[in-house]
Protein backbone atom coordinates (compact mmCIF):
# COMPACT_ATOMS: atom_id res chain seq x y z
CA UNK A 1 0.00 0.00 0.00
CA UNK A 2 1.28 3.48 -0.81
CA UNK A 3 2.52 5.51 2.12
CA UNK A 4 0.18 8.42 1.30
CA UNK A 5 -2.82 6.08 1.37
CA UNK A 6 -2.16 5.36 5.02
CA UNK A 7 -3.07 8.70 6.56
CA UNK A 8 -5.03 8.62 9.80
CA UNK A 9 -8.04 10.96 9.95
CA UNK A 10 -7.28 14.28 11.68
CA UNK A 11 -10.32 13.79 13.92
CA UNK A 12 -11.31 10.26 14.86
CA UNK A 13 -14.90 10.17 16.07
CA UNK A 14 -15.60 6.49 15.46
CA UNK A 15 -13.71 3.31 14.72
CA UNK A 16 -14.38 0.72 12.06
CA UNK A 17 -14.07 -2.99 12.61
CA UNK A 18 -10.54 -3.93 13.79
CA UNK A 19 -9.43 -0.29 14.02
CA UNK A 20 -7.37 0.81 17.02
CA UNK A 21 -7.11 4.40 18.29
CA UNK A 22 -3.44 5.17 19.10
CA UNK A 23 -3.06 8.06 21.51
CA UNK A 24 -0.57 9.83 23.74
CA UNK A 25 -1.00 9.06 27.42
CA UNK A 26 0.78 9.44 30.71
CA UNK A 27 2.39 6.53 32.51
CA UNK A 28 -0.28 6.59 35.23
CA UNK A 29 -3.07 6.18 32.67
CA UNK A 30 -4.99 9.22 33.89
CA UNK A 31 -6.87 10.00 30.67
CA UNK A 32 -8.18 13.43 31.63
CA UNK A 33 -7.64 15.50 28.51
CA UNK A 34 -6.96 15.62 24.79
CA UNK A 35 -6.91 12.42 22.77
CA UNK A 36 -6.49 10.41 25.98
CA UNK A 37 -9.85 11.66 27.20
CA UNK A 38 -11.41 10.70 23.86
CA UNK A 39 -9.79 7.27 24.14
CA UNK A 40 -11.29 6.80 27.59
CA UNK A 41 -14.74 8.21 26.86
CA UNK A 42 -15.33 6.79 23.37
CA UNK A 43 -13.04 3.83 22.80
CA UNK A 44 -12.71 2.05 26.14
CA UNK A 45 -9.23 3.06 27.28
CA UNK A 46 -9.02 1.91 30.89
CA UNK A 47 -8.23 4.39 33.64
CA UNK A 48 -4.85 3.43 35.10
CA UNK A 49 -3.48 1.83 31.91
CA UNK A 50 -0.91 4.20 30.40
CA UNK A 51 0.98 1.84 28.08
CA UNK A 52 -0.14 -0.58 25.37
CA UNK A 53 -3.50 -2.04 24.43
CA UNK A 54 -6.48 -0.87 26.44
CA UNK A 55 -10.04 -1.09 25.15
CA UNK A 56 -9.99 -0.39 21.40
CA UNK A 57 -6.89 1.76 21.92
CA UNK A 58 -3.14 1.66 22.19
CA UNK A 59 -1.54 4.06 24.69
CA UNK A 60 1.91 5.56 24.09
CA UNK A 61 3.16 7.60 27.07
CA UNK A 62 4.37 11.10 26.16
CA UNK A 63 4.23 13.04 29.44
CA UNK A 64 7.27 11.68 31.29
CA UNK A 65 10.23 13.37 29.62
CA UNK A 66 11.77 14.26 26.29
CA UNK A 67 11.67 12.53 22.93
CA UNK A 68 14.39 10.11 24.04
CA UNK A 69 12.04 8.85 26.78
CA UNK A 70 9.14 8.44 24.32
CA UNK A 71 11.08 6.59 21.61
CA UNK A 72 11.20 3.16 23.33
CA UNK A 73 7.41 3.19 23.65
CA UNK A 74 6.98 4.12 19.98
CA UNK A 75 9.38 1.33 19.00
CA UNK A 76 7.39 -1.10 21.16
CA UNK A 77 4.17 0.04 19.47
CA UNK A 78 5.62 -0.48 15.98
CA UNK A 79 6.70 -4.02 16.89
CA UNK A 80 3.26 -4.70 18.38
CA UNK A 81 1.56 -3.48 15.18
CA UNK A 82 3.81 -5.70 13.05
CA UNK A 83 2.77 -8.70 15.16
CA UNK A 84 -0.93 -7.82 14.93
CA UNK A 85 -1.75 -7.47 11.26
CA UNK A 86 -5.41 -8.13 12.05
CA UNK A 87 -5.68 -4.55 13.34
CA UNK A 88 -5.49 -1.18 11.61
CA UNK A 89 -3.76 1.32 13.92
CA UNK A 90 -4.88 4.95 13.57
CA UNK A 91 -2.18 7.11 15.16
CA UNK A 92 -3.17 10.51 16.53
CA UNK A 93 -0.66 13.39 16.78
CA UNK A 94 0.68 11.87 19.99
CA UNK A 95 2.62 14.29 22.16
CA UNK A 96 1.59 17.31 20.08
CA UNK A 97 -1.22 18.52 22.33
CA UNK A 98 -1.05 18.67 26.10
CA UNK A 99 2.50 17.20 26.18
CA UNK A 100 3.70 20.22 24.19
CA UNK A 101 5.84 18.65 21.49
CA UNK A 102 5.80 19.64 17.81
CA UNK A 103 5.22 17.35 14.84
CA UNK A 104 8.91 17.86 13.99
CA UNK A 105 9.83 16.41 17.40
CA UNK A 106 7.60 13.33 17.35
CA UNK A 107 7.22 12.35 13.67
CA UNK A 108 10.82 11.08 13.32
CA UNK A 109 10.10 8.50 16.01
CA UNK A 110 7.62 6.93 13.58
CA UNK A 111 9.97 6.68 10.57
CA UNK A 112 10.02 2.86 10.82
CA UNK A 113 6.20 2.84 10.79
CA UNK A 114 6.17 4.06 7.19
CA UNK A 115 6.76 0.51 5.97
CA UNK A 116 4.23 -1.14 8.29
CA UNK A 117 1.05 -1.61 6.28
CA UNK A 118 -1.38 -1.53 9.19
CA UNK A 119 -0.12 1.73 10.75
CA UNK A 120 -1.84 4.93 9.63
CA UNK A 121 -0.01 8.12 10.60
CA UNK A 122 -1.26 11.69 10.87
CA UNK A 123 -0.78 13.69 7.67
CA UNK A 124 1.40 16.16 9.55
CA UNK A 125 3.78 13.35 10.59
CA UNK A 126 4.02 12.08 7.01
CA UNK A 127 4.70 15.63 5.82
CA UNK A 128 7.61 15.93 8.28
CA UNK A 129 8.96 12.51 7.30
CA UNK A 130 8.78 13.37 3.59
CA UNK A 131 11.15 16.33 3.91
Amino acid sequence: MERNERIAPAMIASLGENEIFVFGSNLAGMHGGGAARTAHQKFGAEWGVGVGMTGRCYAIPTMHGGVDKIKPYVDEFIEFAKAHGEYRFLVTRIGCGIAGFRDEDIAPLFRDALTVENIYLPGSFIEVLSR
